[in-house]
């Protein structure tokens, strides 16, 4: 485990591992499900992943989308790589709605689409609904 999935919360957040990367709920929540894609390799550059670890990046962003398409039937995926503040290569991984989705009794809408995304946006999930998510997405990971 790297610093980056520390600071998101790894083990704790963790929904899966595939490979040289592991899946974790992003503890903001921007839109309903967004998640982080971190490389378990010693890579601070894109250029520094392994071959192996481009073809587990492959298989980790299908099992992704097939995650998020059964869990809440996204519109868009935005896979952002921003790297600004946490050395280790990720991704952060939004999906975007058209309309709002509803789950633990609330509806969450993306209140930037169709634009970019707004990483200052927080759903403000509490500790429950974030754990129900976790186990939400975990029970969707195929």
């Amino acid at each position: 485990m790297n610093a980056t999935a520390q600071k998101f919360g790894d083990p704790a957040t963790r929904i899966a591992r595939c490979g040289a990367w592991t899946v974790l709920l992003r503890p903001r929540q921007p839109t309903l499900g967004a998640l982080v894609l971190v490389c378990d390799e010693p890579a601070t550059a894109f250029g520094q992943v392994s071959a192996a670890g481009y073809a587990d990046l492959a298989e980790a962003t299908r099992r992704v989308e097939a995650m998020l398409g059964t869990a809440f039937f996204y519109d868009k995926i935005n896979y952002l790589m921003l790297m600004m503040v946490d050395p280790d290569v990720h991704f952060h991984v939004l999906p975007r709605y058209a309309a709002p989705r509803a789950f633990a009794g609330r509806a969450f809408a993306d209140s930037a689409w169709p634009n970019a995304p707004d990483l200052a946006v927080d759903l403000a999930l509490d500790a429950a609904t974030q754990t129900a998510l976790a186990e939400h997405l975990r029970g969707c990971w195929q």
